[in-house]
């Protein structure tokens, strides 16, 4: 299989701005000159969810991805990206518990993949072989020390390998209350197996619903949420004391400019060894966006 190679040099494939597309799926502003065009895009088109390329979206995104060559994908649970021979399976559970799981909270199970390597702890070490790629979907905030997760990840790849990530955009999910991640509190995590008492509390009690187009709508706010939060601090702060195991909660919040900008800082300091090449911004109604990161040589 021909393979699509990314460096960070190479800034014509598959651009976050693309004129011809934007243009052509905004057709109220036909008129407008190319660089009056990029302009909108900057100062109106990203806040209204104006997509100016066909890879922000997930379906798009995912052709990508399927050309790349051997991949690994973490985390797939019921619903993997990619499926055929040249792509392989990490997860904490086998496949017949991620079935049984699936099924027990009423999701689809037709879908859950073979698992190749599975790890209760998350530990990628335990993966044997290299890769030319490796891809997740709402998989990273789920990361109690998200840099040794990016630094296991880069370990597995090829020089110049890729990471293709989908993320939420914490603006249009249920996240929507919960500041955005620092790189202090990213840093202040490394070492961690499981979740801070302040992500629990966070999401124990700040999440509202997760409908994206009530969200893109400005409806962010569900009925009875300011009346609960205090109770739900307190069973928060109760079930972490209670156990020492990990609680399945996000511990990290990110928009597409946040996210570029975490990857940035620890990149500049040679703490994680990736380079940001695209961050596309959510398209409007969606609630995630995709990032593609390349392993530095």
């Amino acid at each position: 299989m021909e393979k699509t190679r990314f460096t960070p040099d190479q800034i014509d494939y598959y651009p976050e701005y693309d004129s011809e597309f934007y243009r052509s799926n905004n057709p109220d502003l036909g008129s407008l000159g190319h660089e009056a065009l990029y302009i909108h895009w900057r100062q109106h088109g990203i806040r209204e969810g104006r997509s100016a390329s066909s890879i922000a979206f997930r379906e798009s995104f995912v052709n990508v991805i399927k050309t790349y060559g051997t991949v690994l994908e973490i985390g797939p649970f019921y619903r993997p990206l990619l499926t055929g021979p040249h792509i392989s399976y990490f997860d904490v559970l086998d496949t017949l518990a991620l079935i049984e799981r699936a099924g027990k909270i009423g999701l689809p199970v037709d879908s859950v993949p073979k698992i190749d390597w599975v790890s209760p702890n998350g530990d990628l070490s335990i993966v044997n072989r290299i890769f030319d790629a490796a891809a997740s979907a709402h998989c990273i905030e789920h990361q109690p020390d998200l840099v040794k997760h990016l630094q296991d990840v880069a370990n597995l790849l090829t020089a110049n390998g890729i990471y293709f990530l989908v993320i939420p955009d914490k603006r249009y999910c249920f996240d929507h209350y919960i500041p955005e991640s620092k790189v202090s509190s990213i840093l202040q995590a490394r070492g961690s197996q499981r979740h801070s008492l302040e992500s629990v509390i966070e999401h124990r009690s700040l999440v509202t619903h997760n409908c994206a187009g009530r969200h893109w709508a400005g409806d962010h706010h569900d009925y009875g949420l300011l009346y609960t939060i205090h109770s739900k601090i307190m069973a928060a702060i109760s079930e972490y004391k209670s156990s020492d195991r990990y609680i399945d909660v996000h511990a990290w919040q990110f928009t597409p400019d946040s996210f570029g900008d975490v990857i940035l800082q620890l990149s500049n300091a040679g703490i994680i060894p990736f380079t940001a090449v695209r961050i596309y911004q959510t398209p409007l109604n969606r609630q995630e966006f995709c990032a593609i990161l390349v392993k530095a040589n």
